[in-house]
């Protein structure tokens, strides 16, 4: 809701925002609900790409984080109660180093597999930057503040870390290899660390070859459980692999290993890369991810078990040892019964505080756009980058994740355009986008639809013949049906909505789904500029 007057607005945007602390629990998003409420739910449990989740137990809570590639906030932090029904409550990486690199967009590079761990009263995040080595960073409240990132194994192609605190005091750290930084992959090593977790030694062992039948292994995590160590590791491709589980009596090895999940007879494509997680009332449970390709790497729950100490995980029909994953199942057993919760997706803009459910594509400027106490969010319109040719470059789009498999988005927004050649838009962005575009020439408003095929090789747009808008207020839709077919709309009364150009196909981006965002632009650099006022961001089935 937008307002007119600073005074009013102030004092009912406060009173809003109680409203919304007070309803918060029965808010949920209205296009993707895991929960069926009758004590069962349904996978995915989060339609969104999280991808490569790790996910661990603090007594009552559940913490998950996941991969973030280029996209700041970094390093999602999610909370659950169940496993089940979650919330989107931070981000441990506000900004991201080396900070001159990352103020621009670096597609596919950044933040890959990350471990969460809990020690010493203290959470732990490692996550690898394939191309300068591993970093670290805690906290003592997840919810709050995380510590600046210590790089503790410096080395190009050093990915997916997992470390593992033993019992006589020891730390070891795990951790796999990208090829296209490294020169080797498929090969699991695991090394010494000290105790504080802040410094890895040079003395790495390999432990694993997946050369010979695990294909591409990478995505390691470290446990132990009656004597053994295990090492969970996803194996033979990200849409197509399966779940392999080694295990040993010595951290270093020679570990045996088996395939312990793969698709079976499932839709499941890739079932692999995740967390085993138990509860408190001793059921053990297994997150995962499914490569969905435009809806990016969505994260499944699965039930696990454990028959003469090797992991089954999913349902195994055939009783060889090796499961299949499951569309529906009984919810964790976790001795209570929670409400039913959601990642955000809508947004009304009431709070002066930009919401979790969005990201940009580099480091954030403070020019780039604010929230404000007046009932919407304000973007700038910006100078394209000098050598960008389409929005691939672009740092400034203010996107989030899809949400669901089905859902239409509509959004109300007040171009307050001061220059010609300013415009805005609401875009799906992947290797190929399309957005609805309105730019000012001539003193006057013009909607049109831009599209641009392969953008991340420097593709052309072509835009549709651009219609005139009689009304700065206006607007602007877009309906994604099944395999990500997009359509777009807009409407100068909320009534109303008109066609524009035609259906995309929506593509993933770099190692991430499409995103569904807005963004504000301008030709030429200038002491001043028009701005985008987004009074609300809305998904519906």
């Amino acid at each position: 809701m937008k307002f007119i007057n600073n005074a009013v607005a102030i004092g009912l945007v406060l009173l809003s925002n109680q409203f919304v602390v007070a309803q918060k629990s029965n808010e949920y998003s209205k296009v993707w609900v895991a929960d069926n409420g009758d004590g069962t739910y349904k996978n995915p449990i989060l339609h969104a790409d999280y991808s490569d989740p790790d996910a661990i137990r603090v007594g009552d809570d559940y913490y998950m984080t996941a991969s973030s590639f280029n996209c700041i906030p970094g390093l999602p932090i999610l909370h659950s109660k169940d496993m089940v029904n979650w919330e989107l409550v931070n981000y441990a990486l506000q900004k991201q180093p080396p900070f001159d690199v990352f103020d621009i967009p670096q597609h596919g590079n950044g933040v890959w597999a990350p471990c969460i761990r809990f020690h010493n009263d203290e959470f732990y995040i490692y996550y690898p930057d394939p191309d300068y080595g591993i970093y670290m960073i805690k906290t003592k409240d997840p919810k709050g503040l995380w510590s600046d990132p210590i790089l503790i194994k410096e080395g190009k192609g050093l990915i997916d870390p997992t470390p593992l605190w033993d019992e006589d005091g020891k730390a070891y750290l795990g951790f796999a290899f990208a090829g296209s930084r490294a020169g080797i992959k498929s090969m699991l090593a695991i090394c010494t660390m000290n105790p504080e977790g802040t410094l890895a030694n040079d003395d790495a062992v390999m432990v694993l070859d997946g050369h010979f039948d695990e294909a591409t292994v990478e995505g390691p995590k470290l446990y132990k459980r009656n004597g053994y160590y295990y090492i969970f590791a996803p194996a033979g491709g990200v849409p197509t692999g399966w779940q392999t589980v080694m295990r040993s009596k010595n951290i270093f090895g020679p570990y045996e290993k088996r395939k312990v999940m793969d698709q079976g007879k499932s839709p499941i494509n890739g079932p692999h890369q995740g967390a085993w997680v138990d509860t408190q009332t001793g059921e053990d449970w297994f997150f995962h991810f499914q490569d969905k390709g435009a809806y990016g790497r969505i994260v499944h729950l699965q039930p696990m078990k454990w028959v003469n100490d090797w992991p089954v995980i999913g349902i195994d029909k055939d009783k060889d040892g090796k499961g299949e994953p499951v569309l529906t199942y009984k919810k964790p057993n976790v001795g209570k019964t929670y409400p039913i919760m959601t990642p955000p997706d809508s947004d009304e803009f009431n709070s002066p505080k930009l919401g979790l459910q969005w990201e940009w594509h580099a480091n954030p400027q403070v020019y780039w756009g604010l929230p404000t106490s007046m009932g919407y969010y304000s973007l700038f319109c910006r100078p394209m980058p000098e050598k960008a040719v389409n929005l691939f470059d672009v740092p400034n789009i203010l996107a989030q994740k899809f949400p669901a498999n089905e859902f239409t988005t509509t959004t109300k927004m007040t171009f307050n355009a001061r220059f010609d050649g300013e415009s805005i838009g609401l875009v799906i962005l992947g290797l190929d986008y399309s957005m609805l575009k309105v730019k000012q020439k001539n003193g006057e408003l013009f909607i049109s639809q831009v599209t641009c095929k392969n953008a991340d090789k420097k593709g052309v747009e072509i835009e549709t013949q651009a219609v005139k808008l009689d009304n700065k207020t206006f607007y602007l839709q877009t309906k994604v049906k099944e395999g990500g077919i997009c359509s777009f709309f807009y409407s100068t009364d909320g009534k109303n909505f008109k066609s524009l150009g035609e259906d995309f196909k929506s593509r993933e981006g770099k190692w991430i789904g499409a995103k569904i965002g807005l963004t504000a632009l301008r030709e030429g650099k200038i002491n001043d500029a028009g701005s985008v006022d987004i009074d609300w961001f809305r998904f519906t089935k």
